[in-house]
């Protein structure tokens, strides 16, 4: 039985970092959960990799298959593009586990669609100071920082990710990424090791 880990947290919380490591440690064997998207691609981007990139036909389809887990969309000035994570063609969870990151929402539609057996959850925490710290070190290397939406995200973030709403995910476990970064990918991918040995494939 294959495993769904989902990596979720804060803004700044380091979240993504540790995805990639993680992904990268090919002992664990995990394949990225990739979402979908009808955007179109851009420049430097690879389907399959940042995205997959279908067609609405395509979405309606997956749409009256049962396929689609989450759907978000966005209007834009080249008219509604779609974001949406599915159970499509690319996950075999009789021979694969995977890694997904994203929100603690998409987190919620994932482990009812799946099972909560099935999808576990990877939460990263770090300090409120500490990631604000962060997030505007990371602004300042941007060519036209947007303070603004930094703070947007920090105050969207302490609502999304309220201690009632992590507590009815069912989220218990929590990893600090607080110090030493190194330390908290270690101790996720051992938890990670731990969990595909309880249930092997």
């Amino acid at each position: 039985m294959g495993l769904i880990f989902y990596i979720m947290g804060k803004s700044s919380s380091g979240k993504d970092t540790i995805y990639e490591d993680i992904l990268s440690r090919k002992e664990l064997g995990l394949k990225p959960f990739i979402m979908y998207t009808t955007r179109p691609i851009r420049a430097k981007e690879t389907d399959g990799v940042q995205y997959h990139f279908v067609t609405e036909e395509k979405l309606r389809g997956m749409q009256q298959a049962g396929q689609v887990i989450e759907l978000r969309s966005y209007q834009t000035v080249h008219g509604v593009w779609y974001y949406f994570s599915a159970h499509g063609e690319f996950i075999d969870l009789n021979r694969h586990s995977y890694l997904a990151l994203g929100t603690l929402e998409s987190y919620r539609k994932m482990k009812e669609y799946y099972g909560a057996e099935k999808v576990l959850p990877v939460y990263i925490e770090a300090e409120d100071l500490l990631r604000l710290e962060r997030a505007i070190k990371r602004e300042k290397k941007q060519e036209h920082p947007n303070y603004d939406e930094v703070c947007r995200r920090y105050l969207a973030d302490q609502q999304d990710f309220s201690e009632e709403k992590i507590r009815e995910a069912g989220i218990r476990k929590r990893f600090s990424n607080n110090e030493d970064r190194q330390v908290c990918m270690d101790e996720v991918a051992e938890y990670i090791r731990e969990q595909l040995q309880l249930f092997p494939g």
